[in-house]
């Protein structure tokens, strides 16, 4: 395998220190990865994060965040193809594409969820959500499972489930903001009608007994999926296994306080008795 040159070593450290500069409750580029994909993790998740930024971020027209998102289209197929960049994300990426064979359809879908939130505001039903989902989460595990040399279709199916349910635990958390400040609802809008849920709720914060039921209902179904795709952290050996299997027990664990908290608006924190249950649960998997 081709060694790296300086200026792509040091277009992956600033990826790598942007990355670290971002606060997740999932772990980005953590020490538990194998070294020899850290680096490319970062410049992905920048990637994941520039273009969420764009979709969300500030004041411009739609029309310009659209565009905006096409160029990191343009840019990233650039970068595919090894075109020179003054930008270190593009240049980190024109050395990870080819060097691990990412899937750049991959990338693509990711911009294509993000225009998304552009322009779509409401979810007719669950089937939507997980369209939005397959492009908006799915495509991150899949790349981190082609930069291991683990994208069977078994594990792809797998990480699939854990996105989604990830993706689907971080709507929860945020139903607030993504109502006040985006306005986005990104739940079903057909089970909002069946529980007696109306946009009223968000709009005044109620944690009424409609509201409860429907919230656990979300709550259930996310759960159930992070743990039909759990077994992807046995599959996989070493750190990176370790790290998939921290990941959704840190998700199971989120979805945990969720359903206990008597505010469904506010977004849950996990405290120290928290995490000594997340790093039993991936250490000593049941």
């Amino acid at each position: 395998m081709a060694r790296i040159d300086r200026p792509t070593r040091q277009a992956y450290r600033a990826c790598m220190r942007t990355a670290r500069g971002h606060y997740e409750n999932f772990p980005v580029a953590s020490w538990l990865l194998p070294r020899p994909i850290r680096h490319p993790v970062a410049a992905i998740y920048i990637f994941a994060r520039r273009a969420d930024d764009l979709a969300d971020e500030g004041r411009r027209p739609d029309d310009e965040r659209l565009r905006a998102l096409d160029a990191m289209g343009t840019a990233v197929d650039a970068a595919a193809r090894g075109e020179a960049s003054d930008d270190p994300l593009y240049l980190a990426l024109a050395d990870a594409i080819p060097r691990h064979g990412l899937p750049v359809s991959l990338f693509h879908d990711l911009l294509d969820a993000f225009r998304q939130d552009v322009t779509k505001k409401r979810y007719a039903d669950f089937g939507e959500v997980m369209q939005y989902c397959r492009r908006s989460a799915n495509p991150v595990g899949r790349l981190l499972l082609h930069l291991t040399g683990n994208a069977e279709e078994k594990n792809l199916a797998l990480s699939d489930g854990i996105c989604s349910a990830l993706q689907l635990i971080n709507f929860y958390q945020d139903l607030v903001q993504d109502y006040e400040e985006l306005g986005r609802i990104y739940l079903p809008q057909d089970e909002m009608e069946k529980y007696g849920v109306t946009e009223a709720h968000l709009r005044e914060r109620r944690s009424d007994v409609a509201m409860r039921r429907l919230m656990q209902h979300q709550f259930q179904r996310a759960d159930r999926m992070l743990r039909a795709g759990a077994p992807l952290g046995k599959r996989l050996r070493g750190r990176f296994g370790l790290e998939i299997r921290m990941i959704v027990m840190g998700g199971a664990r989120i979805v945990h306080r969720l359903k206990q908290q008597d505010d469904l608006f506010s977004r849950p924190r996990l405290q120290l008795r928290d995490w000594t249950s997340i790093v039993r649960g991936a250490l000593f998997p049941r």
